[in-house]
């Protein structure tokens, strides 16, 4: 079998085709099918690709799979001294099916890249053709329609059906909301005009169309290449007459019979001329004799060659665009920014209204039950300008854990702008260098503190719009802040008005069907990791946060839940064989090794945080390098917890006579606890909002339990402010990311624990060139304490909790800060210190010279 293919000149704009156009070459039916996910991908991309045989296809995957690097998926536990063979085999298996899921996804997409980049196309967007293109994935779905302010709620004004051009196999659905036309005013002349709308939108207001033209004509366009399209079925017509000429039948009868396609194309091919300068690509058809046989059109060398190297007339098609003005004065917006909207589905359980899943912004309805996705396009002067560049990322990283909502001081929610004016000028002060959002993504239930997210691609509108999160994150780059945001990707909120369940009324679309689906204790559905579709939702969240906000990294809330079918509600005994037996979930581990690739290949330098139960899988030190620590996060101080401060701090908590010297022992014991957790582990520590200073209180958002109180849903941010306890605990807090910001404490190695001494409390490490002495004795003081150093020479004390000016009693005389060693043998070291250790205190010393032997 052979099939004819002629050549046809370049067009100057490639156009989005909307139907199925049909040739009839004899017994052989050539289709053009395409899907709205290929159209709004071609219609965006614009990029200029050249089309592969098969064989180029399978050599190109074949050089690939050399070039990729042989990996030893166990390689690594010898060096965490694993030698577990069901975990190494349980690797391996992972492996191979990281390996399988690539295929999966590379075969719906063209690599990795695309596979995460589906904010650029599903959801509300403007098009460049006056009009606004809308896309959802809803496969249980039998009708789509955009409902909303713009069309009065009409369920059939726009809309697209099964079996039309606006549903294709994948359960994609798009739809064209096309621009009006004003009173008095004429369509465009071209029907491949374009607009400006943001960039550069004051350009091209007064195009001259046709001069542009002949410009490209002369400059650009070779005589054998200049060809426009003045309609969609010109190239159908201009076909139809090659094939037939000019004055071909019209009815089957006209028609007659038709020689076969074979024939066909060795009578067109001896009709063409073998002219070297003629500058149209020449094709030629090879055929293998087979009855299903794939044709691989070949492009000779020559005018491949002249393809390649000519380049796309990028800089007439910008020219060519008309300005804002220009399209406001033609057209009235079909949607105005503002607008309220949903999605309208009719399944086979009867007709549902959803928030479109890939919508960037909500607000509720007066009456609070119903929510409503709003189309966020607003005018160019509105539009946040990005003034800050990325920080660069620091060798320690101290995290300050905040949610905007409670950040401040009135009872009431907080917002973005809030935030920027009160709250990140006090962290800049605290001496912290990236900040840890929690509770921003849209959630209905504002008491579950965010973790019931519903709508992944919205920021919160309790606390602003989307152009005030972005001031929020310049602005915190310009202190020199990194921005990280709490991710919940491990299951969403059960809530089917505003959320993902039950989202086109199927209970498999996102998630797991039957008990999988759903989390066995909180009641929130579970996401099916190993589904294309799912993953491609989830891929484009992230690089949708790196990209339209600029995100520096991410923490993967509540890993536990997605890890295991059990949700990680299990005992868990360090045995190895419970990271690898059937309750493990593969797809989401897959997920998230597919995800932090992703993200490093958008973003090198993003920092990437695994919130998971690692203390009985790494039991040695090797692993620590590499971890996030704190003495409290957020959890501790919500939930009907109470945070350390809230215990040890305050005066109702201790009932006794000696109440002053309890809560002045707590005080001691709260600046050890940071000190030590701050100095011991790895290169990363946090700290949750307000216990930099000891903030007294817990933290309980608004809920029925509590009438609905913003009593304890706010931060006292006078208390560091007023002489007092908390004063000095913030006072304290600032020294200690002072030292590290001094001594790059973090980034150095682990420290060497040397001295240990549980009977009389007593603990001591070297890191780098710093001593660390802690005694958590409450009661006991000790003169001439003996700690071993290696180095010799003179060590100055820079840190001491016992000072006045951090609430302490001030035992240590200044002439006792700086001590010289004596050669004394001890901890396993040739010199040693005899110190002052006052009780409930903990100095740090620094070897300041060293003496010469």
């Amino acid at each position: 079998m052979a099939v004819s293919f002629f050549p046809t000149t370049n067009h100057l704009f490639p156009i989005p085709f909307r139907e199925s156009h049909s040739v009839l070459h004899g017994h052989l039916k050539l289709e053009i099918k395409l899907s709205p996910v290929s159209l709004a991908i071609a219609a965006r991309r614009r990029s200029w690709k050249c089309n592969f045989s098969a064989q180029e296809r399978t050599a190109k995957q074949q050089q690939r799979r050399k070039s990729e690097p042989v990996v030893d998926p166990v390689g690594f536990l010898s060096k965490v001294g694993i030698s577990d063979r069901a975990f190494a085999q349980f690797l391996r298996e992972r492996y191979k099916a990281l390996k399988d899921r690539r295929f999966d996804l590379c075969s719906r997409f063209t690599d990795m890249m695309e596979a995460s980049s589906g904010y650029e196309i599903l959801g509300m967007h403007r098009h460049r053709q006056h009009r606004v293109d809308f896309m959802d994935w809803a496969p249980g779905s039998r009708y789509c329609a955009i409902v909303g302010d713009f069309n009065g709620w009409s369920p059939t004004e726009n809309s697209a059906r099964e079996g039309y051009y606006g549903h294709d196999d994948f359960g994609y659905w798009f739809i064209i909301l096309e621009d009006k036309l004003r009173d008095g005013e004429e369509p465009d002349e071209f029907f491949f005009q374009e607009y400006n709308y943001v960039d550069d939108y004051d350009r091209g207001d007064s195009l001259n169309v046709e001069e542009l033209l002949e410009k490209i004509d002369d400059e650009y366009w070779e005589p054998e290449e200049k060809f426009y399209r003045n309609s969609r079925l010109e190239f159908v017509a201009k076909l139809y007459e090659e094939i037939f000429g000019p004055n071909g039948p019209q009815t089957d009868e006209e028609l007659g019979e038709i020689m076969d396609a074979e024939t066909r194309y060795k009578q067109w091919k001896e009709k063409q001329k073998i002219d070297s300068n003629n500058r149209l690509p020449c094709y030629e058809v090879l055929d293998h004799g087979k009855t299903y046989d794939i044709e691989n059109v070949i492009l000779d060398p020559v005018s491949k060659e002249k393809f390649r190297a000519k380049k796309p007339p990028l800089a007439y098609w910008k020219e060519m665009c008309k300005g804002r003005k220009a399209w406001l004065k033609k057209y009235m917006p079909t949607i105005s920014h503002g607008s309220r909207y949903r999605v309208y589905f009719n399944t086979p359980n009867g007709p549902l209204e959803r928030v479109p899943a890939w919508a960037t912004y909500l607000l509720p309805d007066p009456d609070g039950e119903k929510f409503c996705a709003v189309h966020w396009e607003p005018p160019p002067e509105a539009v946040h300008k990005w003034k800050n560049a990325r920080p660069k990322v620091p060798k320690s990283l101290r995290v300050y854990e905040c949610h905007v909502g409670i950040s401040g001081a009135e009872p009431k929610v907080s917002s973005f702008n809030e935030f920027v004016s009160k709250v990140l000028p006090h962290i800049k002060e605290a001496g912290y260098n990236a900040i840890q959002l929690i509770g921003l993504v849209e959630h209905r239930d504002y008491s579950s503190v965010g973790y019931r997210v519903t709508n992944l691609f919205a920021v919160s509108s309790r606390y602003g719009t989307p152009d005030d999160f972005k001031r929020l994150v310049d602005e915190a780059h310009g202190l020199g802040l990194l921005v990280f945001l709490d991710i919940v990707h491990s299951y969403a909120a059960a809530d089917e008005l505003v959320g993902l369940s039950l989202y086109d009324g199927s209970n498999d679309c996102y998630f797991h069907s039957g008990k999988r689906g759903h989390h066995k204790h909180w009641g929130t559905r579970m996401y099916k990791y190993g589904d294309v579709d799912v993953l491609h939702f989830l891929l484009s969240n992230l690089k949708w946060w790196v990209t339209e906000y600029l995100i520096d990294g991410f923490n993967f809330h509540s890993l536990s839940s997605m890890f295991y079918t059990h949700n990680g509600f299990a005992t868990f005994s360090g045995e190895m064989e419970e990271y690898c037996n059937q309750y493990v979930d593969k797809d989401a581990l897959i997920y998230l090794i597919l995800a932090n690739e992703m993200l490093h290949d958008v973003h090198p330098n993003i920092i990437t945080i695994a919130e998971d139960i690692v203390d009985v899988l790494v039991k040695n030190s090797q692993g620590s390098d590499k971890m996030l620590v704190y003495v409290e996060n957020h959890n501790q101080s919500m939930s009907g917890g109470r945070s350390f401060a809230d215990i040890l701090l305050s005066k109702q908590a201790h009932k006794s006579s000696k109440r002053e010297d309890m809560v002045l022992r707590g005080s001691s014991l709260l600046k050890m606890m940071k000190l030590i957790t701050f100095t011991i582990s790895g290169p990363a520590y946090l700290n949750f909002m307000g216990n930099e200073f000891g903030h007294p209180n817990r933290v309980e958002f608004p809920s029925p339990g509590n009438n609905y109180s913003f009593s304890y849903a706010n931060r006292q941010w006078d208390l560091p402010r007023n002489e007092g306890l908390h004063c000095d605990q913030f006072n304290f807090d600032k020294d200690m990311t002072r030292l590290d910001e001094i001594e790059q404490i973090l980034s150095k190695r682990l420290p060497n624990i040397h001295h240990v001494n549980d009977s009389v409390k007593v603990i001591s490490y070297i890191r780098g060139p710093l001593l660390f002495i802690f005694n958590f004795h409450s009661e006991m003081s000790y003169e001439l304490y003996n700690i071993g150093v290696e180095e010799a020479g003179e060590y100055q004390i820079i840190l001491n909790t016992d000072e006045t000016i951090y609430g302490g009693l001030g035992v240590l005389r200044r002439d006792q800060y700086l001590l010289r060693t004596i050669s004394k043998r001890n901890d396993g070291y040739r010199n040693s210190l005899e110190v002052t250790l006052p009780s409930s205190s903990a100095q740090v010393y620094k070897l300041t010279r060293i003496a010469r032997v």
